[in-house]
């Protein structure tokens, strides 16, 4: 499929080609509908890329069979069960927000290797 830049070119060239008078007016009318219509569309896209990715993230490489992440509530435990599953060092704290950044562990069991995140 051609880029939307492609289309806008495309639908110029035609626009040019074509004599204005009163049996095509109609359609050089719609044609140029339709490239405001691609503008826009090319506007919403270029919003949208400069917008996601807010802020800083992590990026954790896959390994083994299975990948688990553990998300909930802070101070539910979810760093002292990864600790005792696997052997990561996931720092435990009395407060919130202990855990800042993901971290990963692996868990063996009954022949699988199953990666668990802590986020």
């Amino acid at each position: 499929m051609a880029t939307i830049e492609d289309q806008i070119k495309t639908i110029e060239e035609e626009i040019s080609k074509t004599k204005y008078n009163k049996a095509t007016q109609g359609h050089i009318g719609k044609l140029k509908a339709k490239i405001a219509a691609l503008r826009v569309r090319k506007e919403k896209a270029q919003a949208h890329a400069k917008s996601s990715g807010g802020g800083p993230g992590f990026e954790v490489r896959k390994s083994g069979d299975a990948s688990v992440a553990l998300v909930g509530f802070p101070s539910v435990g979810k760093s002292s069960l990864i600790s005792q599953l696997t052997d990561a060092d996931s720092h435990i704290g009395g407060f919130a927000f202990t855990t800042l950044t993901c971290i990963p562990g692996v868990l063996h069991h009954r022949g699988a290797t199953i990666q668990i995140l802590d986020l």
